[in-house]
């Protein structure tokens, strides 16, 4: 690996708190799960309340949601559409189970199109737990109120707010006290979940012409160079995933926020600077200024190959 030394003026910070982002809310540490096995979307862990000091570190990742959103800085993370919403203090609904758990979704529909009383179901639950497996009544009394065709509505409902905050209400709590001892709520509520999770996360779909769009070039480049034009004849080469190694080479991120390129790095934008001298150098990174420089190269291949190297090789930072 290469190390790069830089001035934080914004870059390395986001750098820092992306990369913070992808060790905090990697599933692989217990304290979050995926949301279901067929996408990257992550759920609080049920069984986070074994880990020491479990509510400590929901503190922790609510501040760095709250300072991330404050600061303009992404992170890497994409919630499952019931997180966002309590978040938000919205209500969940059946599409949320449907988003990470299809079987229990299709039950509850059966459910609801159904006559329940001849499955015998009472407002209550079993739940498992890390010691044992125990009873919850979704209300009270639960255990001794059967479900029936008056009352299926309401038991839908209560079924579902308990599969989506089964053993973690602790540590959710944990985590909004602490997002809004720095955001309150009432800064957030003009938000929908979708909108949310675009300010924390971005997306990482790449439009391309948007990207050339909101490019500027300095310091003897153009639009119509030659070698911007085989500049971006490489991006276009690249896969999606290349893509948003270079994105985040340049900018310290690797998701584009709410309002596209045009919005990229806290008002900087995306700039392309000539780098006179060698032209074996590697390209150059300027993250709190979103800027590469770019040496002129003798052809599209020699450009590709350095430039491919700085973004699969230059993963590192320090201050200086």
């Amino acid at each position: 690996m290469m190390n790069v030394f830089r001035i934080d003026v914004g870059g390395p910070s986001r750098e820092f708190f992306f990369k913070l982002s992808r060790l905090l809310f990697n599933p692989h540490y217990g304290l979050f799960q995926y949301s279901n096995s067929n996408t990257y979307t992550i759920e609080i862990s049920p069984f986070a309340s074994q880990i020491e000091d479990s509510l400590q570190w929901f503190k922790f990742a609510g501040r760095v949601i709250g300072f991330a959103i404050i600061q303009g800085y992404l992170l890497d993370v994409f919630f499952a559409p019931h997180v966002y919403k309590a978040l938000l203090n919205r209500p969940f609904s059946m599409n949320d189970i449907e988003a990470i758990d299809v079987s229990f979704y299709n039950s509850l529909v059966y459910l609801q199109e159904n006559d329940p009383e001849d499955l015998q179901l009472t407002f209550s639950v079993e739940e498992e737990t890390p010691e044992k497996v125990v009873e919850v009544k979704l209300k009270k009394g639960g255990s001794k109120i059967p479900v029936t065709k008056k009352n299926k509505k309401e038991y839908v409902e209560l079924m579902v707010n308990w599969r989506l905050s089964r053993g973690v209400q602790k540590q959710m709590e944990a985590l909004i006290a602490s997002l809004r001892e720095l955001i309150p709520l009432k800064y957030l509520s003009p938000f929908d979940a979708r909108e949310l999770e675009w300010v924390i996360a971005g997306t990482p779909e790449i439009n391309l012409d948007d990207w050339k769009a909101n490019t500027v070039y300095c310091g003897g480049y153009s639009a119509q160079h030659k070698v911007i034009t085989w500049f971006w004849k490489a991006v276009e080469y690249y896969s999606n995933e290349q893509q948003l190694r270079l994105l985040q080479f340049v900018t310290g991120t690797s998701s584009i926020p709410f309002g596209g390129f045009k919005v990229l790095g806290g008002g900087h934008c995306f700039t392309i600077q000539m780098l006179r001298g060698n032209p074996d150098m590697l390209p150059i990174a300027h993250t709190c200024f979103c800027r590469l420089d770019l040496p002129c190269y003798n052809s599209p291949e020699d450009l590709r190959a350095k430039l491919t190297l700085a973004i699969e090789e230059c993963e590192d930072f320090a201050l200086n």
